[in-house]
């Protein structure tokens, strides 16, 4: 979920590490005083605190603290160092899905399909089970999703002369022509490597695989078609100037250019709306939400962009780690534990939310003080969100050191965006030498 990075105050790495003693890895402290078994939970996600008072309520013999240990790389890095020297390491991490698959190949998090998981494929959403569903075996529970959707303004549409979002990307390269005459621009993007595996991923491009041993991998970046086929897209956008490529996206030129409608749309996550109602506050009433554009018309083929999972930290402490479980299971698949945070704007990965009236019928946002907020103005978003959960193509897979891969995207493709002596197709190619170095050195047999 991507209020991670954008919304929340931060709180360092360093400071999070101090209250470690008790973690994860050892036997010490598992219980307390009176026999409560006491877990550790690291996670960024703002919604997950809430749910803590009705857990323990139900499970009085289980204490829980929530840890902020910093976003994604930081919390990957802070978790990495305390794995890697046995003490300090979490009973639970929050792990983006993307990142999931290294740590089930470092044999880092418990197989969760004997504990009950295994059971649990038809509660969730196809695209975020296939993603904790690795190998054959269920490695952490889906916390939230983000289906991508097309946010837009509609009062910048309106005056460009454009009635209806675009439903293809030949529609949406018009649009973009239209949205620019106005002096705005339909959307940014100064070189995400998200966005890259999203759009990549819509298209149905298969760039990566890992074989089930995790020794081989295939990287196939500049020989997939349906990654050209993006690629070449968004290099005609950059060339003719039709997307923004010089603000980076989550910073305050970016919440600007939402607010004032010089950015005009967002491929993105269904996580969204309330980071628009935080960062872009004046638009409120503007925005709308619509299906993603497909490449044919007609089509429905979506990808996700974003989204997180709970996983169990290995641990030799049983009584830690069925207690980890009973937490990540309450928060993941317990009807008050998912309504919690879904109350507190969390996008849900669950089939029986996603179909609710309650949630369908949705048309505010709650503000910072807990009034409604009307930002779509009037319509039920969360209908055009769910539809779009239903609609994630399977198959697309992440390599076992993405969290590397998306760290070196922007130094090799993200001159592309910015540097008309160069291209998209070059950057791209050079990003998967540098991927195919990398993991020779780790130690992988590399496909091409």
């Amino acid at each position: 979920m991507k209020f991670d990075k954008r919304i929340i105050a931060m709180v360092g790495v360093a400071a999070m590490l101090v209250p470690l003693a008790a973690c994860g890895g050892g036997s010490n402290g598992s219980a307390n005083g009176g026999g409560k078994t006491s877990i550790l939970v690291w996670s960024w996600e703002p919604t997950l605190p809430a749910t803590v008072k009705g857990f323990e309520k139900a499970n009085p013999d289980i204490t829980v603290k929530v840890t902020n240990a910093g976003t994604n790389k930081k919390e990957y890095t802070a978790l990495n160092n305390a794995m890697s020297s046995g003490k300090g390491a979490p009973d639970i991490a929050q792990i983006e899905y993307y990142a999931l698959p290294e740590y089930v190949i470092r044999n880092n998090v418990a197989n969760l399909s004997d504990m009950g998981a295994s059971g649990y494929k038809s509660f969730y959403t196809p695209g975020t089970w296939n993603s904790v569903n690795i190998n054959g075996g269920v490695y952490a529970l889906p916390m939230d999703s983000g289906p991508m959707a097309l946010f837009y303004n509609k009062e910048v549409f309106d005056k460009a002369g454009i009635s209806q979002p675009p439903t293809t990307w030949d529609e949406f390269y018009e649009d973009a022509k239209k949205v620019k005459a106005t002096g705005n621009y339909i959307t940014s993007d100064s070189g995400d490597a998200g966005f890259f595996d999203s759009m990549t991923w819509q298209a149905g491009a298969t760039p990566f695989s890992t074989s089930k041993d995790g020794k081989t991998v295939s990287i196939n970046l500049t020989s997939d078609q349906k990654v050209k086929k993006w690629i070449d897209f968004e290099q005609k956008l950059i060339d003719e100037d039709l997307i923004d490529t010089k603000t980076p996206g989550w910073s305050d030129d970016w919440n600007k250019g939402l607010d004032d409608g010089s950015i005009a749309s967002l491929l993105t996550g269904a996580w969204m709306p309330n980071n628009l109602l935080s960062g872009a506050p004046d638009a409120s009433g503007k925005w709308r939400v619509a299906p993603m554009p497909t490449w044919e018309q007609g089509g429905k083929e979506n990808s996700e962009n974003g989204g997180s999972s709970l996983a169990v930290i290995k641990s030799k402490d049983n009584a830690k780690t069925t207690a980890a479980y009973k937490f990540i299971d309450y928060v993941c698949h317990n009807k008050e534990g998912i309504k919690t945070r879904v109350d507190a704007g969390a996008f849900p990965a669950d089939n029986n939310t996603l179909s609710s009236k309650d949630f369908l019928d949705m048309t505010t946002l709650k503000d910072s003080k807990g009034q409604p907020n009307e930002y779509f103005g009037g319509q039920k978003f969360n209908q055009v969100l769910s539809d779009a959960a239903k609609n994630v193509v399977s198959g697309y897979k992440f390599l076992p050191f993405e969290v590397y891969a998306r760290g070196i995207y922007s130094d090799d493709a993200g001159a592309a965006f910015t540097d008309k002596k160069t291209t998209l197709e070059k950057g791209v190619a050079t990003w998967q030498s540098h991927l195919v170095d990398y993991a020779k050195k780790q130690g992988y047999t590399v496909k091409q």
